[in-house]
């Protein structure tokens, strides 16, 4: 597969997708379903925290068994992640393909040439083991051609998020937000490499 790390140079912010991930959701699904009956309803209340997007629940009798309100929100399945895709068009490079999901996930239109390759490395090595390459793309909103969102009939259902240049360390190591390593990852690359061409702290 293939990431990529998108930063706007007219906005200085980095451009990332938001996307339901239904193993994250069963993953708290688990857990929760773990926990005591009387503390069920802080959980969901964690849960909501953990996402920024649920009302608090406090005060709120504790739901019956076998109720669908034990389940947590959908909210609990989204994650922040870096535009990516799989290796699946043999004709095509890396950065072609890199290209391709930039310009349907996020809506920026950028040479392939234009893409700078930063590291590969073994993601999901306990599930697949396969290989993954993170490449970097600068762009400006004169690059942006759509909305993005991915494809619909694929599957997709992708929401565009921009975080700020200034915000991004503290972002990366939020723990309340539910983000891929990749993401970690490539800001920490940023700062150490990039930063400087702009002269504007990352607020590490």
């Amino acid at each position: 597969s293939v990431s990529v790390l998108i930063f706007n140079t007219t906005s200085h912010c980095f451009v990332l997708v938001k996307q339901f991930r239904p193993a994250v959701y069963m993953c708290e699904w688990e857990r929760i379903k773990t926990q005591p009956p009387q503390s069920a309803e802080k959980t969901e209340e964690g849960a909501a925290e953990a996402t920024a997007a649920s009302e608090s629940q406090e005060g709120q009798p504790a739901p019956e068994e076998g109720s669908s309100s034990q389940f947590p929100p959908a909210t609990a399945g989204i994650t922040y992640e870096l535009c990516a895709g799989l290796v699946d068009k043999p004709n095509l490079s890396l950065e072609e393909i890199a290209r391709q999901e930039v310009l349907e996930e996020c809506g920026y239109d950028v040479p392939a040439s234009k893409l700078k390759r930063i590291t590969s490395y073994r993601s999901g090595v306990g599930v697949t083991g396969s290989k993954q390459t993170m490449f970097y793309a600068e762009v400006s909103d004169d690059n942006c051609v759509s909305a993005g969102g991915g494809e619909p009939r694929e599957g997709e259902l992708i929401e565009v998020v921009k975080v700020p240049l200034h915000e991004a360390m503290t972002f990366a190591y939020d723990e309340r937000i539910p983000k891929t390593m990749g993401v970690i990852f490539s800001f920490i690359w940023f700062h150490n490499n990039m930063s400087p061409k702009y002269k504007i702290s990352t607020n590490v």
